[in-house]
């Protein structure tokens, strides 16, 4: 997706431990035409995948899910990572690993928010060690439900998370995978086509 990797390039800052900072369009600051373009671009992605609710984890995920979720007409389930005191005891849970704040917590959900009879899809800002979403795989596989696949904006393609979730045959669409990135050496995309390490 051009316009994405042309706003990366532009703003994208690269931090120490192999962290792009894209919050000044991404997952802070939001650039609203951008998340319409690429809830756009997850329903061509997606055409003909019968999808009957997105699912992310909080925090950053919830607008790109919200705007894509527009385009497919469902509703959007987001796992929490914290336990509110007004959620009961009726909850899938998976733990999970975050790499960028070096934290590991559990998300859960209401399994009355996936049902069975559900197609979900996954929809996540980065993908990298793939921890999140291996979480909410475990979700939908927990409840029974059928995985559409999982829609990611950002894959660290020279991370293991991609590699693992499609040998576990999962369809991964990333609308920007980067090969390789350094502080002074910039971002490196993998063309369209070439094939996720």
């Amino acid at each position: 997706m051009r316009l994405l990797k042309d706003r990366i390039l532009a703003e994208g800052k690269v931090l120490p431990g192999h962290i792009l900072n894209v919050g000044s369009f991404l997952n802070q600051q939001v650039d609203i035409e951008l998340y319409n373009e690429i809830g756009g671009e997850f329903l061509r992605r997606f055409s003909g995948v019968r999808v009957t609710r997105i699912l992310t984890v909080e925090a950053s995920g919830i607008g790109i899910a919200c705007v894509t979720a527009q385009y497919f007409k469902v509703p959007v389930v987001f796992a929490r990572k914290f336990r509110a005191k007004n959620v009961g005891d009726d909850l899938y849970s998976a733990d999970v690993t975050s790499y960028t704040h070096g934290v590991d917590y559990t998300i859960t959900v209401p399994r009355a928010y996936i049902r069975k009879e559900d197609s979900v899809l996954l929809i996540d800002d980065f993908l990298a060690n793939g921890c999140a979403l291996e979480g909410l795989v475990a979700l939908v596989r927990a409840a029974g439900a059928e995985l559409a696949g999982a829609g990611v904006v950002i894959e660290k393609g020279f991370q293991q998370g991609g590699r693992r979730l499609r040998e576990q045959r999962i369809r991964i669409e990333s609308l920007a995978v980067i090969d390789s990135m350094g502080e002074n050496g910039g971002i490196v995309f993998r063309e369209s086509g070439e094939k996720p390490h």
